[in-house]
């Protein structure tokens, strides 16, 4: 399982499953980059 993502802003989201990788990192392109979205897929694609 993915759970881990490096943002190219620096942020380091880290999550205990891809489920809440996804809302960790929605959560953070709304807050810090709201002309950025992303699909669940393509999270996980990035994801590592």
């Amino acid at each position: 399982m993915k759970k881990n993502l490096s943002c190219p802003c620096g942020e380091h989201i880290t999550a205990e499953n891809e489920d809440e990788l996804v809302v960790k990192t929605q959560a953070h392109l709304k807050e810090n980059h709201p002309d950025h979205e992303y699909s669940r897929d393509e999270i996980l694609f990035i994801a590592y």
